[in-house]
């Protein structure tokens, strides 16, 4: 990679981000079921994480799930993500949080699509940021064009 990703102070991320997307990926909050922009998002494009700007996932690897929150099959960057054993809620669960920013970015299952490798990256909208395949360049993220080619 040749970007370096960081987290932000908080002062800046309180003034960054939304209520929601603070509340997300600093206070391991989640969103509300299909509230979400990006939950119906079919373009082309990556998720960044929305706190740092490093790569997290691609709209190749997005399916439906029906659950209520954008779904993937696996990141773009294994190393930008984090899985930490999470047994709040009176749960066992596997929590997904991005490498460099820290964000809370949602929790991991193994009922996604066999077809697509299993797993299911069940991610709040609100910690994301969808850089669609036409300003990848512009953005700084060039070297995933290959991706959609």
């Amino acid at each position: 990679m040749s970007k370096k990703y960081s987290k932000p102070s908080d002062e800046v991320l309180k003034e960054k981000l939304t209520p929601i997307q603070y509340k997300v990926t600093q206070k391991d909050a989640t969103e509300r079921p299909f509230s979400s922009e990006y939950n119906d998002n079919d373009k082309e494009g990556i998720y960044v994480d929305i706190v740092s700007g490093e790569p997290l996932f691609s709209s190749k690897h997005k399916f439906n799930a029906g659950c209520g929150w954008p779904s993937f099959s696996k990141p773009i960057e294994n190393d930008n993500v984090i899985e930490k054993k999470d047994i709040t809620h009176g749960m066992r669960r596997t929590e997904v949080r991005s490498k460099h920013g820290d964000s809370h970015l949602g929790h991991v299952f193994d009922d996604g699509p066999e077809n697509m490798g299993g797993l299911r990256y069940c991610i709040n909208g609100a910690a994301l940021k969808f850089i669609g395949k036409e300003d990848l360049e512009k953005e700084g993220y060039g070297e995933y064009l290959k991706m959609f080619e």
